[in-house]
């Protein structure tokens, strides 16, 4: 059976704010590693009303410390955001805390808007070019060894020198990270949650085009993707509103915390706003568990995913530990651990 994950994102609701948030976070972690998911990723956002996830580093230590076999990783870290350096360390001090458990994901998008996003790298060096590429090759190169002799950087270590980076992941929603990933050998997580490109083209290019390195053999593709598990089909409809709601105010650049589904009941949709919900619930699992599992395995099946992580934003943190808990029974994870 395909393993399962879980992606983070901390959603903050009009009832819940974003300190509760976090701390859903780690009491969802702790049922995760208990029903048998194989890794618990946190997302890196800024400036969001809806989403408290903005230190994925942090969170993943205390994540890791409370847990003993899951995997914890970001998903990811938005490289433009943060000095190779910063991040090496990071990650490396991570890996010596928790050897073999720690995944470093990494995404190109500044996970915000252009004014957060420059208030975040102004300190830096202040360029508003997309500089992932060139940031990624120095992180490889801090890494790896290999930068000119007449490098400014040449005589910098990430510290602790004697622990290895985790495994790096590369984050995408369209064709260019995965044709980088298969480039350098790395495994990818394609996000079809938010993602306008099509996973499958997007995930059969990477394990066509995959070339093997010293730290991936073979070629490894998570697809990230949004569902909503409940007991009944109207049960999860009635879940998902909320995230309809969510959807429809972000297309009219409105963003705030998630509502519950009476509000989203009762909001006065437009038949653009209706268009565009149904739009989105072409990349958004909503159901039953057989419902879900049936559509998430047509996913598996024509995007040859070698795993499944799923992200999760209802009003209800309850109700979102029951997804996960149905999730779980549906691909017999449960069972496993």
């Amino acid at each position: 059976m395909t393993p399962l994950s879980v992606l983070d994102l901390s959603p903050v609701t009009v009832a819940t704010p974003g300190s509760a948030a976090l701390r859903n976070s780690l009491d969802l972690a702790r049922l995760a590693e208990r029903l048998g998911y194989t890794r618990y990723w946190l997302a890196e956002h800024h400036n969001l009303p809806s989403i408290a996830s903005s230190a994925p580093e942090i969170m993943i230590g205390q994540i890791a410390a409370m847990t003993t076999r899951m995997r914890v990783g970001s998903g990811g870290v938005m490289l433009v955001n943060h000095a190779p350096l910063m991040v090496a360390e990071r990650f490396k001090v991570l890996e010596a805390l928790f050897p073999g458990r720690i995944d470093l994901g990494l995404g190109r998008a500044p996970g915000t808007d252009q004014v957060t996003s420059y208030a975040l790298r102004r300190r830096q060096d202040g360029r508003e070019a997309d500089d992932f590429l060139e940031r990624f090759q120095e992180l490889l190169l801090l890494e790896r060894g290999g930068l000119p002799e007449n490098h400014p950087f040449r005589s910098v270590t990430a510290v602790p020198s004697d622990v290895s980076l985790p495994p790096i992941w590369l984050l995408g929603s369209s064709g260019y990270s995965a044709e980088l990933a298969a480039a350098v050998g790395m495994g990818f997580a394609f996000a079809h949650h938010f993602a306008e490109h099509d996973a499958a083209s997007a995930m059969l290019t990477y394990r066509e085009h995959f070339k093997p390195s010293a730290t991936l053999a073979q070629p490894y593709a998570i697809l990230a993707t949004a569902a909503v598990a409940a007991d009944t089909d109207a049960e999860a409809e009635r879940l998902a509103a909320s995230a309809d709601l969510h959807f429809v105010r972000r297309a009219k650049g409105e963003y705030l915390p998630l509502a519950s589904p009476e509000q989203a009941a009762a909001y006065p949709y437009t038949a653009v706003d209706r268009e565009r919900i149904a739009r989105h619930r072409a990349r958004f699992t909503v159901g039953s568990i057989a419902t879900v599992r049936n559509r998430l395995l047509t996913l598996v099946e024509s995007t040859r995913a070698d795993e499944l992580m799923i992200t999760t934003m209802t009003y209800d943190h309850a109700a979102r530990r029951h997804s996960y808990e149905l999730l779980a029974e549906a691909f017999g994870t449960a069972t496993a651990a």
